[in-house]
């Protein structure tokens, strides 16, 4: 990774910490409740996932790797796939749910670190799961009654799952989860040590702050929005245009319109389709949950195979 994206992330994250403090402590401290989920899913289809929108260009690159030429193999394959997930969301909710939050995990903690970390051990990659972890426990540890309620409303019936979840509440393993978490980044940090991978610690806090002050929906969405998408957005800029951040940010936002837009379409059109069995903010943090999961793990899998095969 180079050192403009470092340097530029390292600002990010000290703005992010920033933003965080006077925004909740400031601004929602008694009034975050009054947000309406409307804001969140528009938010998270504007800025969130768009950060994703150019999966359709490294699709390109990894068809070329298998000497394949048409593109709608890759179109093809990634709806397949978003499809399976929704699907299997509604036969095997809590079952999918809980494959999600892990790999979710798993991706946060990775996309918000390794262009700090050289190292690619599997160690490191235990690390990374453990670091994003704290964006599935800080919601449950700060207000466990409302997350479990948003449980429920993504068709998570299971009475096993919530005795476990009960369990986990009353024998403190929320607590060893976050504690685990800590001791993550604090290996990340010390791993070839640099003083600028401090910004370890300002996300890590800026994610407690988050969860203690606002309603889980409000601190994914902030989380999501404005640090992992912004995150991941600046480094494809960078990539488009080595040259100037402000031209490569351009170039992100023409590229990936279009596949916002239609997101944005099948969302809204999802929406009103539920909009007829839930009322509208059961309908909307279905949409993105559930849109969200269904669009991850392509997502992760396109990463993971690229990767894997340009080395």
């Amino acid at each position: 990774m180079s050192d403009k994206v470092k340097k530029i992330n390292l600002n990010h994250s000290f703005i992010f910490f920033f933003f965080v403090n006077i925004f909740c402590i400031f601004i929602f401290k008694y009034s975050n409740s009054n947000v309406s989920t409307i804001l969140c899913l528009l938010l998270i289809l504007i800025i969130g996932v768009s950060h994703g929108a150019l999966d359709h260009i490294k699709g390109q690159k990894l068809l070329e790797l298998f000497n394949l030429k048409s593109i709608y193999i890759f179109y093809i394959t990634y709806i397949l796939i978003s499809g399976v997930v929704i699907a299997t969301w509604m036969l095997l909710p809590s079952i999918t749910l809980i494959i999600f939050l892990i790999i979710a995990s798993y991706h946060f903690g990775k996309e918000d670190t390794q262009f700090l970390i050289n190292n690619k051990s599997y160690f490191t990659q235990m690390l990374y799961f453990f670091k994003g972890f704290l964006i599935i426990l800080a919601p449950l540890y700060f207000h466990f009654q409302e997350t479990v309620a948003i449980f429920k409303l993504l068709l998570i019936d299971n009475e096993m799952f919530y005795l476990s979840l009960n369990f986990i509440e009353t024998n403190k393993v929320i607590q060893l989860g976050i504690f685990c978490s800590t001791l993550s980044s604090i290996f990340l940090f010390l791993n070839n040590f640099e003083i600028k991978k401090f910004i370890i610690f300002l996300d890590y806090f800026s994610i407690l702050i988050l969860n203690y002050y606002l309603s889980p929906l409000l601190a994914f969405t902030i989380y999501f929005c404005f640090l992992h998408s912004i995150r991941h957005s600046i480094s494809l800029a960078i990539e488009l245009n080595p040259n100037s951040v402000a031209n490569g940010f351009g170039l992100f936002i023409k590229k990936a319109l279009p596949l916002t837009i239609l997101t944005g379409v099948f969302s809204f059109i999802a929406l009103y389709l539920l909009n007829n069995s839930y009322n509208l903010d059961s309908a909307i943090l279905k949409v993105i949950f559930i849109g969200l999961a269904s669009l991850t793990f392509p997502h992760i899998l396109l990463e993971y195979f690229l990767e894997k095969n340009e080395k």
